[in-house]
């Protein structure tokens, strides 16, 4: 594997709310030295007995989360690496639905493949109206695996095949709301703070073992999510070696 750029994670917590925030310069893309850190993170807030509510955002006003990164998916060149990298978000993942506190994500921007399975993870989603949204991994050769559990989740299989299946069109936020996977939908970046900090507010002033036994209601029937994703991570981790995935990135990068 070659060096990748890193990115990073913050993590602070004040008045009972935690707060993650996610950066890479490439898109708020994730590589996976960054999907460790932030399943790491997530795990960490949930045992904060301080904190009753965790806010996951992505630094900056562009893109939300730019999914894998494209550098690093050249880079693999076996499976053991490759079903690795994409435990990386099976771990992410996993770490969002184990949590014992609920989760709310903050949306501003374009969101693709990885990035929805974040915002589907999520207990509550609030979007900024520009939010749009792309399963794009079929388009590489790929398909959306790892991710899919979590969008079948929030979306139903029939949302879940079109994002799947149309994989180089995006949708709108707006069709994203009316499916379920934000459950609001803001004009400015001033009204989604306002939103995002209202919610965390109210969740962090309410009962924490309420909460805990709400999300607890919330992720039933998921116990098989750790078996069913490192399946899926092993699909994406043969497929992502094909000749298909590597000319398309090779191409892909060519255009940037």
């Amino acid at each position: 594997m070659t060096n990748i750029e890193k990115g990073s994670i913050s993590y602070s917590a004040s008045d009972k709310i935690g707060t993650i925030e996610f950066h890479h310069p490439k898109g708020n893309s994730l590589p996976s030295a960054l999907l460790k850190e932030f399943a790491d993170t997530i795990e960490l807030a949930g045992k904060n007995e301080e904190v009753n509510v965790i806010v996951i955002r992505s630094k900056g006003d562009g893109a939300f989360c730019a999914g894998a990164s494209f550098d690093e998916l050249l880079a693999i060149d076996n499976f053991t690496d490759g079903k690795k990298f994409f435990m990386g978000f099976a771990h992410v993942l996993n770490a969002m639905r184990t949590c014992p506190k609920l989760i709310i994500v903050r949306v501003q921007g374009k969101t693709v493949g990885g990035g929805i399975g974040i915002a589907s993870a999520a207990d509550y989603c609030l979007a900024h109206r520009d939010a749009s949204i792309k399963l794009s991994e079929l388009a590489l050769g790929i398909g959306p695996f790892v991710v899919g559990p979590a969008v079948t989740r929030k979306l139903g299989t029939a949302a879940f095949s079109s994002l799947a299946l149309d994989a180089r069109n995006w949708y709108t936020s707006d069709w994203a709301h009316s499916k379920g996977l934000f459950n609001k939908v803001l004009k400015t970046t001033e009204e989604l703070d306002e939103a995002v900090q209202q919610l965390a507010n109210d969740l962090a002033s309410s009962n924490p073992e309420a909460m805990k036994e709400m999300k607890e209601i919330l992720w039933q029937s998921t116990g098989h999510w750790h078996a069913t994703l490192e399946q899926r991570a092993e699909i994406s981790g043969r497929l992502v070696l094909s000749n298909f995935t590597r000319e398309f990135i090779q191409e892909f990068k060519k255009k940037k």
